[in-house]
């Protein structure tokens, strides 16, 4: 259930999407993002149904594992073959990618053209390529963060329907949380979801 039942997203800078429909749109190159803005990722875990019992947490931190091992893996193919940052490269892979999402679409009864945009402005294949090429463009250090199932007393009142029993991993463009201008890593997804709820 855990498999079927996690979300990868980007949550800094917080007009990602935005950015991401202007550079296919060619009104934005490559880089889009400035090398001293804050970079961040998420993977939620347990999205709809939370993470319950020893099994599904197991699970869920192996997904984590995983995920950490294939973006530190696209980092370095990026970092080692420079003509992978080009606008033109990016911007055709990320419109072959729109291109399926919109096949997929179509097979389903009724869509909007707006569904469609966020869709593919939300799709985590290009959010995934996204955080790793600005990161391999950059030179720049990263760093993970894994939370165990969130627990009530964890949360502001919010938030508990959409974060309780919930395990997220978060990812930055920075060498580790103390470089964050945050309390701790956890705060800008707070403010991230909490607007975006």
């Amino acid at each position: 259930m855990v498999v079927s039942d996690s979300y990868m997203g980007m949550f800094l800078p917080v007009d990602i999407s935005y950015r991401i429909t202007q550079f296919m749109a060619r009104k934005m190159e490559f880089p889009f993002i400035n090398k001293d803005e804050l970079t961040a990722t998420f993977y939620m875990f347990g999205k709809d149904y939370g993470v319950k019992g020893q099994a599904e947490i197991l699970i869920a931190i192996d997904l984590a594992k995983r995920a950490i091992q294939q973006l530190a893996k696209d980092i370095r193919i990026f970092y080692n073959m420079p003509n992978k940052l080009d606008s033109n490269f990016t911007r055709e892979n990320y419109i072959r990618r729109s291109l399926q999402i919109s096949i997929e679409l179509q097979k389903e009864s009724s869509y909007a053209l707006s569904e469609m945009n966020k869709r593919i402005a939300g799709d985590p294949t290009i959010l995934s390529s996204c955080f790793a090429q600005h990161i391999a463009y950059y030179k720049q250090d990263y760093f993970f963060e894994l939370f165990q199932p969130f627990e009530d007393n964890q949360l502001p009142s919010s938030l508990k329907t959409k974060l309780e029993g919930r395990m997220l991993l978060i990812g930055f463009n920075a060498k580790n949380s103390k470089s964050l201008p945050f309390e701790n890593s956890l705060v800008p997804f707070i403010q991230w979801i909490t607007n975006n709820r």
